[in-house]
């Protein structure tokens, strides 16, 4: 389709079926679509409510297209079309094979409005042939750092941990700048007797669709990683725009309320509270839409936020019902009242860019998910780096060795949405570290220098902001 200012560039996104990968989605169709880009975004019907939420007043060049998840023949509860609401973890593989019987139905979709190209999370490997067979470049959405993408494939191809003679031994990752080493108990998912299931065979598929898709987008930005990203190109040979963070496409006051899903809190309320707190004394502690500790682990956190003498943001996931006895167990007894004016308890989701930007946080504490990682950068806040899952591990590497800008609270051993234990001396050591010694106040000033060139990479002229430029202009000679 050719409009008066030239032919008119339309791309499908589809967002793997989870909030940690829909936002940045989302946040992608709004930064496209600001540059004259059609996006449709490809969605289920109950996920497709929250994304217009968040997409609150965008571009009218944005649609959404819902598809129907087979969930039940797949074996999963009714309507159940979220990752992150999963009943059981057990349930994930079935979740993921679930994704791949939207085929036919992507299939008819992208014949019947033919887009110039799709723009498709990882986890839909199978999307390769979907357009393949349509004719149209099919592009990757990494959901994490080059830093990352790059540890993960020299470990899996070239084995390092197979040469160590014990589980905490460390190994160095080979290839990757900056001499990185991790220990076999680090490193995500890893069946150490290497043996084949469904899932890994899927992970497998995952990999090689990356290696054989026209091209990988990643929510970074060259002046955070340049090494990484050269060697992400030069190295592994793959095809890359960073066009990141995505997360300050997000300008107005609304937009970051409406991010996500709905917040557990009232904005104004928690924008008076952080307003009546002096300059970086608050610390933010947040551990992401997917982990879930335990009450034991809970009331260690708890004590050791109260030993810090920190003022605090604690946002911490509801308890399913069946937990509830367990849930109420996690606090010492007294501690809200004790930590009136010094503590908020968000129970749910929190608005946290707009806590993350506010000058009274001075430190975060994060699971170290790409997203929140990205978005601490971002807001120039150094960081407690706990790492429980996927890649965050690397993420922790990345912040704490190359960067600077955190400290690790000392997670050993990754641990699927529950973590591994860390005890409360170590969270009230690390939370100092960050927010009272000369140490913190050295990785909040590194911290807001990577902030001022987050933000001068996606401004006019910014190397994201080209890089969007040229990966349109691409796009454009290969459709028309």
């Amino acid at each position: 389709m050719c409009s008066q200012n030239g032919c008119e560039l339309h791309m499908f996104l589809f967002p793997f079926m989870a909030h940690g990968h829909m936002i940045p989605i989302i946040d992608m169709a709004k930064l496209f679509a600001s540059r004259g880009v059609k996006i449709t975004i490809v969605t289920t019907p109950l996920n497709s409510i929250s994304i217009s939420k968040s997409l609150h007043n965008s571009n009218s060049l944005i649609h959404l297209l819902p598809l129907k998840l087979p969930s039940v023949e797949a074996g999963l509860p009714d309507a159940c079309e979220n990752a992150d609401s999963l009943p059981s973890l057990h349930l994930l593989p079935k979740f993921f094979a679930a994704t791949t019987l939207l085929q036919d139905q992507l299939e008819h979709a992208l014949l019947q409005y033919r887009p110039h190209c799709i723009l498709a999370d990882m986890f839909f490997p199978w999307t390769n042939d979907v357009a393949a067979k349509i004719g149209i470049p099919r592009l990757i959405f990494q959901g994490t750092s080059c830093f990352s993408h790059c540890a993960l494939e020299f470990i899996r191809i070239h084995e390092p941990h197979k040469r160590v003679l014990s589980d905490t031994e460390h190994f160095l990752i080979p290839y990757l700048p900056g001499d990185i080493k991790l220990t076999k108990m680090q490193l995500p998912a890893l069946d150490p007797e290497n043996i084949e299931n469904e899932f890994s065979k899927f992970i497998a598929k995952v990999d090689e669709s990356v290696s054989c898709c026209y091209g990988v987008v990643v929510n970074s930005f060259y002046e955070l990683e340049a090494e990484y990203a050269d060697c992400y190109r030069d190295v592994l040979g793959r095809k890359m725009w960073l066009i990141g963070p995505l997360s300050l496409c997000n300008t107005e006051t609304q937009e970051i309320i409406h991010r996500g899903r709905e917040s557990a809190i009232d904005e104004d309320e928690c924008l008076k509270w952080l307003d009546s707190q002096k300059l970086n004394s608050v610390v933010y502690v947040c551990f992401g839409s997917l982990a879930k500790f335990n009450s034991v682990q809970l009331k260690e956190i708890a004590i050791g936020l109260e030993a810090s003498g920190q003022n605090f943001i604690w946002v911490i996931r509801k308890g399913k019902e069946e937990e509830e006895a367990e849930e109420r167990n996690w606090l010492p007894e007294g501690y809200e009242q004790r930590m009136e004016g010094k503590g908020l308890i968000i129970r749910g989701w929190a608005p946290q860019l707009l806590i993350l930007d506010h000058p009274a946080v001075g430190g975060f504490v994060t699971h170290c998910g790409w997203n929140s990682t990205l978005e601490g950068v971002a807001a120039g806040v150094p960081m407690v780096t706990w790492p429980v899952g996927a890649e965050q591990f690397y993420n922790e590497k990345l912040v704490t060795e190359v960067l600077k800008i955190g400290v690790a609270v000392g997670v050993q051993k990754w641990v699927k949405i529950v973590g591994d234990f860390v005890g409360r001396e170590a969270v009230e050591k690390a939370i100092r570290r960050v927010m009272e010694e000369e140490e913190g106040e050295e990785m909040r000033n590194r911290a807001r220098k990577f902030a001022e060139k987050a933000k001068k990479a996606v401004g006019e002229d910014g190397s994201s902001y080209l890089t969007v430029d040229a990966l349109i202009v691409e796009l454009k000679s290969l459709a028309f």
